[in-house]
């Protein structure tokens, strides 16, 4: 099996991966959305724990994508390579952070349940910040280094015709919704996890599923797309 192939099998797997992972872990969000947080996290510890499990999946298949596209991509443009695969490796780096805070939640969820009222207060003060924290780590910080490495790689993509070009573009073009949502909710327009905030990020998560189906069934095209090394040989 050559390389094209191979890391096309890798890299759709972890698309796969990922993007069913990331879907999951919206299991806590009903809990996280909460007025009285750490009382609902406490009731509810197995759920979150879940949760925080599934984005640690998500968080390492991101960094495994930038790394299984990067002996392909290489052949094309080793900067822009190097390029991807750092920006998806921070992308998982973020959504990691993201999943520290969810144990963190579970911790002062525990706490909460035996505090003495005054101390409730501040724990539950703690607990809301630490939620902003993830959010802001997930939602914002890692979808940000997620369409840095998206729009690096689908324009090499596109370029270098490693996929159907209508995939390609399908991709660039998603990159504008999820880079709305992070603003909006850098801004306090939206929430993270929000309704407004999932739709906004849809179009690039499907086409993901669908790059990823292409991948596991054809791999990267290697007829269409000679790098300059090899066009050189």
């Amino acid at each position: 099996m050559d390389t094209y192939r191979k890391a096309g099998i890798v890299t759709g797997t972890l698309f796969l991966v990922a993007d069913a992972a990331g879907f999951l872990s919206i299991i806590a969000r009903p809990i996280l959305g909460a007025p009285d947080l750490l009382a609902r996290v406490a009731a509810n510890e197995a759920t979150v724990l879940s949760a925080a499990l599934l984005v640690f999946v998500m968080a390492w298949a991101d960094a495994g994508i930038g790394i299984a596209m990067y002996p392909v991509l290489r052949r094309h443009n080793e900067g822009v390579a190097l390029g991807a695969a750092g920006f998806r490796i921070l992308d998982g780096a973020f959504h990691g952070i993201a999943a520290v805070l969810l144990l963190m939640l579970v911790t002062l969820g525990g706490m909460a349940a035996v505090a003495e009222p005054a101390a409730q207060a501040q724990l539950s003060a703690l607990g809301s910040l630490v939620l902003k924290g993830h959010d802001l780590a997930g939602g914002v910080a890692g979808l940000l280094a997620w369409c840095v490495g998206a729009a690096l790689y689908y324009a090499l993509f596109f370029r270098a015709r490693l996929v159907p070009r209508w995939l390609s573009l399908w991709g660039l073009a998603g990159i504008v919704p999820t880079l709305t949502a992070i603003l909006l909710v850098l801004f306090r327009v939206l929430e993270s996890g929000s309704a407004v905030h999932t739709l906004l990020n849809l179009p690039l998560a499907a086409q993901e599923i669908v790059l990823a189906v292409w991948l596991m069934a054809r791999g990267f095209d290697a007829a269409t797309s000679r790098s300059p090394r090899e066009a050189a040989a």
